[in-house]
């Protein structure tokens, strides 16, 4: 099927014209109307039709894009209904290519070989997937091989030269080039620098380059066809499509009429292209290549997963900023004066943290003792500054200047305003509108501290979706700008980096009660969101074999409901934001809306490492609901006169519960890993709900 592409672009070169690419997004406005949009592209002049299969969190779109997805998708729009779209339309006449274009996810709750196999059947021609590249799409690469599809490769304009051949050697029909940083979306301009662009890559290939992102007019189209063999527009379309809605006017009418007219193919010229029969299925590469399928080398020095979980799943524009990041990674950890920088904060961040002995909490329970390792008392009142301090250490030697972040409680936001603030540097997070609202306490900490703060609309408006904008922000300016990950979560190496700087919680542990007991403690215990003050306590424990290691996630309204952050116990492996773990998703890929009391843990991921810890049996995850949280909560403010986080309160509900199991030498250590200032309005908020079945009224 890679046959009919090139056959399109070929033709377009005989008539001395740029092939014309278009893209909509399948199911929108609707389903029953796509169809009709996909025979109206075709009459307007399209020669290659990208359709855009519907994600939950599309992280390299801009807002059009992004509208579109979430429409398609309150539709209920799915691989499987893409595919009779596709049938349909071949059935009544559709003879140009067509090219599935989305994110990995959905295609792999689908089955890799599946998908390709019914692709074929149904006329697709290719892919392009936004966030698998090369290093990570050898199977899916194979797979298209096997059936004769197109893998359409990308190349950003970050992409480097010694890149850019891995890239064309891959390319079978046609690339992607993506024009300028950012996410999609119509431009007033062009990017300036395409001619120089596309020149570097011609000097490695003569396969035909489609050029996308911000084209709109028929000047764009006619500046960018000099340069570009194909010209991609999608977001201009997708906003035909919305104004015709809006105006009541027929959308497959409008959508020809802008086709027809941003192309400028003649009337004469377009009936005779769609009486031309779809090019032979064959698996042949005009360029001479594709007869094998090679495994990549990756593009990184380091090993980028844990079993088969992690990994680089990541748009190609940020591939070489990863690569850059890794390299200062590698080199500051084996730099000596590296390692005595970051310690010479240590006054700063209140390290050691201490190791307390909860007396009364260890004589309530009744059996073993526990232990709180207090990053509590931290500068800003949590680990996160553990990691802040270490990655504004990492953009100081990448030279960049401006840093961004996401957080959910608000934790991570305020250490990145303030290492920020130290470090003379700008800063902007983003941040759920809904975590706004329970963290607003923490949210004028960050603008006091001179951060700009992003309220986060789109989706559940909760930590997922910041870190979406996040992502996009990125994207845009990863020139200049370092995305400070505050979880052990994304791609590679923020999982390794944000392990590295928070395992001096579990480093001083082992010291701490060594000095104390004369032990190792006999059970580890934090709590899991995205997994940083976990991992941190977790992994200098992983090769101690007498130490349990548990961790406790968000239980919401209960595992047994739809409302509730339990990714390791609930959930599937899957990709979301740049990594392979386990997500909360649903049978077709999308990402579920996830619930908790406790802003930090209301994520449907969780770190790879703790996947793999899981799978591999080293560690047990379990849960605790939004009720036992606050009896955890209750217990350790009211024993020890210690408020703690409500995300920390999770891990001490259990610690209380495995305690009363244990004969009383045993020892647990539990992450405290934040204070609970921040959560004072959300306590008094659910604590009419959730008081009564814990016995507790506050009332006046």
């Amino acid at each position: 099927m890679s046959a009919g592409l090139r056959k399109a672009f070929a033709t377009a070169k005989a008539e001395n014209r740029p092939a014309f690419v278009a893209f909509i997004t399948a199911g929108y406005p609707k389903r029953d109307t796509t169809v009709d949009i996909l025979l109206s592209l075709q009459r307007g002049g399209a020669d290659v039709i990208e359709m855009g299969i519907p994600f939950t969190d599309p992280l390299a779109d801009g807002p059009t894009i992004q509208y579109s997805n979430t429409i398609a998708l309150q539709d209920h729009t799915d691989v499987t209904h893409c595919l009779q779209m596709v049938r349909e339309a071949r059935a009544r006449g559709l003879t140009t290519p067509v090219v599935f274009m989305g994110y990995y996810n959905p295609i792999l709750a689908y089955g890799e070989e599946k998908l390709v196999k019914d692709c074929k059947d149904a006329g697709v021609n290719g892919y392009i997937l936004v966030d698998l590249p090369p290093e990570e799409s050898h199977t899916f690469r194979s797979v298209c091989h096997k059936y004769g599809m197109s893998y359409v490769p990308l190349i950003a304009p970050s992409t480097t030269d010694s890149r850019i051949p891995l890239l064309t050697g891959l390319a079978d029909s046609f690339i992607y080039v993506v024009s300028r940083l950012g996410v999609t979306g119509a431009s007033s301009e062009v990017n300036q620098q395409l001619p120089a662009m596309v020149a570097r890559i011609r000097k490695f290939t003569d396969i035909p380059l489609a050029v996308g992102f911000g084209v709109s007019t028929r000047e764009h189209f006619d500046l960018v066809g000099q340069h570009g063999d194909g010209v991609v527009i999608g977001s201009r379309i997708i906003t035909v499509i919305r104004d015709a809605v809006e105006a009541g006017q027929d959308v497959p009418s409008m959508v020809e009429q802008y086709c027809a007219e941003v192309c400028g193919r003649k009337p004469t010229e377009l009936a005779a292209s769609m009486i031309q029969p779809p090019a032979d299925p064959e698996v042949s590469d005009a360029a001479g290549q594709g007869a094998v399928v090679p495994e990549i080398k990756s593009f990184y020095a380091m090993e980028t997963r844990f079993g088969q979980f992690g990994g680089a799943y990541v748009p190609e524009v940020l591939v070489d900023c990863l690569s850059q990041l890794e390299r200062c990674f590698i080199d500051a950890v084996n730099d000596p004066a590296f390692t005595s920088e970051f310690e010479s904060y240590y006054d700063y961040i209140s390290r050691p943290s201490r190791l307390q002995l909860a007396e009364r909490l260890t004589a309530d329970a009744d059996g073993a003792r526990i232990w709180l390792k207090r990053e509590d008392l931290n500068h800003t009142g949590s680990h996160k500054i553990n990691n802040a301090v270490g990655q504004i250490l990492l953009a100081k030697r990448l030279g960049k200047k401006r840093i961004i972040a996401e957080t959910g409680a608000g934790q991570h936001g305020v250490a990145t305003a303030t290492v920020c603030a130290k470090f003379g540097l700008e800063c902007v997070v983003y941040m759920g509108e809904e975590d706004c609202r329970r963290q607003a306490l923490n949210v004028f900490r960050m603008r006091m501290l001179g951060a700009t703060v992003v309220p986060v609309k789109s989706g559940s408006r909760t930590l997922k979706d910041a870190i979406n904008e996040a992502m996009r922000d990125w994207v845009t300016n990863v020139s200049d700008t370092h995305y400070l990950v505050g979880s052990a979560i994304g791609p590679h190496p923020f999982p390794a980096i944000v392990r590295h700087f928070q395992s001096v919680i579990g480093n001083e542990t082992k010291l701490q009660l060594q000095e104390k007991a004369g032990k190792l403690p006999d059970v580890v215990m934090a709590c899991v969101g995205g997994g940083s003050n976990s991992i941190g306590m977790f992994h200098p424990f992983v090769e101690d074999p007498s130490v349990r290691i548990i961790g406790i996630e968000a239980g919401g309204s209960g595992v047994h409901t739809d409302f509730h952050s339990a990714t390791l116990t609930k959930g599937t492996p899957g990709v979301l934001h740049g990594t392979r773990t386990y997500l909360l998703q649903d049978d077709k890929g999308q990402i579920i809306e996830t619930h908790s009391v406790s802003a930090g843990l209301d994520y449907p991921g969780v770190g790879p490492e703790h996947a793999y810890l899981k799978d591999s049996g080293r560690a047990e995850y379990i849960v605790a609901d939004d009720a036992q949280a606050l009896i955890g909560f209750r217990k350790l403010t009211q024993l020890e006169g210690i408020i703690p986080a409500l995300e920390s309160s999770h891990a001490l509900y259990h610690a209380i519960e495995v305690a009363k199991t244990l004969p009383k030498d045993k020892d647990i250590v539990v992450c405290l890993s934040g204070r609970g200032d921040k959560d004072m309005h959300t306590v008094a908020e659910v604590l009419p709900k959730l008081g009564p079945q814990i016995g507790w009224d506050l009332r006046f």
